[in-house]
């Protein structure tokens, strides 16, 4: 059991870094990108963005460090004994799940519906041959994904008009600029999910007719990155931009964090993060 009392902004940073900023550089890393390489984009396409990718982990990864420095400062000396008491060496249990995690991803090459069996295979062999301790151990169950497969259920369906109408007046929008698609995508995917905005301003892209030969699918290389790292990035913006956000969020609370609220999380995104979009902007798109 963590004895510091300080530690409610560590899911968060752990929201930012691995479920959203993390996943830019292949598809396996987050849906949108899963989706685009659907649509044809090369595999390692993505390892383009590898420039965004560092730049950003590196600058939020800095100001983890400095806040959680401050924090372990603030810190009751006797909550910071009784931590040092409760450390548990690193160990690894569980480790044939490894070869079914590469079974995943292998199902990721496959065709529908090859890629969805191999996928629940994968699922089932797990589930038989690991250890119920080992769940046990980790307070494993399934609320986290039934909430954020209600609570996404409810958004996708709530969603489709305004995807419709942007789909059916993108080309009004003057939207032709790689910032300009950046923070389109990027602030929809906060509050509409990353992949279906993902996916209507790559069809936009296409539709503009903007693509030179040697560029992907007919969109400008720009353009797709701006796509790209605006949808993976900036689902990072709200609970809801993604959906590992949530379920984050639920694990953290079932562990006894205490979450901030909706807007409470986005005090600390939009706090972090947009002054780093904003240098993003000037650097790569401007």
């Amino acid at each position: 059991m963590v004895a510091r009392k300080n530690r409610e902004y560590i899911p968060i940073f752990f929201i930012f870094l691995v479920s959203n900023i993390g996943g830019s550089l292949t598809p396996l890393g987050d849906p949108p990108l899963f989706m685009g390489f659907i649509k044809g984009v090369p595999f390692f396409w993505t390892l383009q963005l590898f420039p965004y990718w560092l730049s950003l982990v590196t600058a939020v990864l800095v100001v983890f460090y400095v806040f959680d420095k401050f924090q372990y400062n603030r810190e009751d000396c006797r909550n910071l004994i009784r931590d040092q008491k409760n450390i548990i060496p690193l160990h690894l249990s569980g480790g044939l799940n490894f070869l079914w995690i590469g079974g995943v991803i292998s199902a990721f090459f496959m065709p529908f519906p090859f890629r969805e069996g191999m996928m629940i295979l994968m699922s089932v062999l797990s589930l038989l041959t690991t250890q119920k301790r080992h769940r046990r151990d980790n307070r494993f169950n399934y609320n986290p994904i039934i909430e954020v497969a209600v609570l996404f259920a409810g958004i996708f369906i709530t969603m489709v008009p305004a995807l419709l109408i942007l789909n059916a007046r993108a080309p009004e929008l003057g939207v032709t600029k790689p910032w300009q698609f950046f923070w389109f995508t990027g602030v929809l995917s906060s509050f509409l999910d990353n992949t279906p905005t993902y996916l209507t301003f790559f069809s936009m892209a296409r539709g503009l007719g903007l693509g030179l030969d040697g560029d992907i699918l007919g969109i400008p290389g720009l353009i797709l990155k701006a796509i790209s790292v605006g949808a993976v990035f900036m689902g990072a913006n709200s609970y809801i931009g993604n959906g590992p956000n949530f379920m984050v969020k639920t694990i953290a609370e079932e562990f006894r964090y205490k979450m901030p609220s909706f807007f409470g999380y986005m005090i600390y995104s939009f706090g972090v993060l947009i002054p780093f979009y904003l240098v993003i902007t000037l650097v790569f798109f401007g």
